[in-house]
């Protein structure tokens, strides 16, 4: 059942303040989907608490273990990223969350655009610009966490709200990795508190049911974009009550074939790949644990990039741009694209 876009414009309006300079001050974990994600005009600074590190990984890791820490965490930002604002100064800002991240992980700072080298675990010198391209750091921040033996064991790709990156210390903190993927320990620890199934938010432009999405055998006539979301999920209501509303976003999408599935649901869907599953255990297989996730196909059913984390105005209207241009037919990736001038 779809949720009349009407109600959620109201209860946006009765919910969301409007943005203002003090955007950042986040009075509830509800708010962390609500601020401007244009580039900021004063640079970033790191938390005081971050390694100073001569970026010898190995030798941070080395440093790590024999300080009993449970490894290190390689942070990919930029220093006029507002996603990374939020990280640093939001998720990092909360005492719980700084405190275990301190006592149990280094946090060792990338930039992104930096030419400064850095040696990887693999013992590869490169330029730490070199480095986020190699590791397809497509949104900042991003957060590749390595265990005690060097072995990556978490990838988070952009924002997360405080509690998903709360579950995230303590997954990998406690060792869940060895016997869980991530998605199942979340979704474990949210089992005990699931709300009753909810609408899921309407578009004019979402195609209906059945969802035959096979591209494997005859090619689309356009990009298409699958948006997982879930029924009383707030992120989601955002998404439809502002990016979504933005006219430029609105025209754009109405160029793609635009779906929706309830990850929660087992509706029938035909993947673009040509594969028979349901909506759930597609989400499953994709290993989303984030809602609302927006994938985004070509006309021939290929992943083209997809957006898995809180997402704003102005990240939503790069995405698309790389899309509707066909910068990913020369660049497959998002980042190299950037990189070379096409955001």
């Amino acid at each position: 059942m779809k949720k009349p876009l009407q109600y959620v414009s109201i209860a946006l309006s009765l919910l969301l303040s409007p943005l203002s300079p003090q955007a950042f001050a986040i009075d509830s974990e509800t708010d962390v989907f609500t601020f401007d994600d244009f580039p900021l005009e004063d640079l970033l600074q790191y938390p005081g608490w971050f390694k100073k590190s001569f970026l010898d990984l190995p030798e941070d890791l080395s440093e790590a273990v024999a300080n009993d820490k449970r490894g290190i965490i390689v942070y990919f930002g930029q220093k006029r990223c507002a996603y990374c604002k939020m990280l640093l100064e939001v998720n990092f800002g909360l005492s719980d969350i700084s405190t275990y991240t301190r006592q149990r992980f280094d946090v060792i700072p990338i930039d992104i655009w930096s030419t400064e080298e850095v040696t990887t675990l693999d013992g590869e010198v490169i330029t730490q610009r070199e480095y986020a391209l190699l590791e397809e750091t497509n949104f900042t921040p991003s957060l590749i966490f390595y265990d005690q033996q060097g072995s990556e064991v978490l990838r988070l790709r952009g924002y997360y709200p405080p509690y998903q990156f709360r579950a995230a210390l303590e997954y990998v903190a406690d060792q869940h990795f060895r016997k869980e993927s991530f998605p199942d320990y979340l979704a474990r620890g949210e089992s005990g508190t699931a709300f009753e199934p909810g609408d899921l938010n309407d578009e004019d432009f979402f195609i209906p049911p059945p969802h035959n999405l096979d591209r494997s055998r005859f090619p689309g006539q356009r990009p298409l974009v699958v948006y997982f979301e879930q029924g009383n999920c707030h992120a989601c209501d955002v998404l439809h009550g502002q990016p979504l509303r933005d006219p430029a976003i609105n025209r754009l999408l109405r160029g793609f074939d635009n779906v929706q599935l309830d990850i929660s649901e087992e509706t029938p869907v035909i993947t673009p790949g040509g594969e028979k599953t349901t909506a759930h255990q597609w989400s499953r297989d994709l290993g989303l644990f984030y809602t609302p996730s927006l994938i985004f196909f070509d006309e021939r059913g290929k992943e083209i990039i997809r957006v898995d984390s809180v997402v704003r105005f102005y990240r939503l209207r790069k995405v698309i741009n790389y899309i509707t241009s066909r910068g990913y037919i020369d660049e497959p990736n998002y980042q190299r694209w950037r990189v070379s001038g096409g955001f």
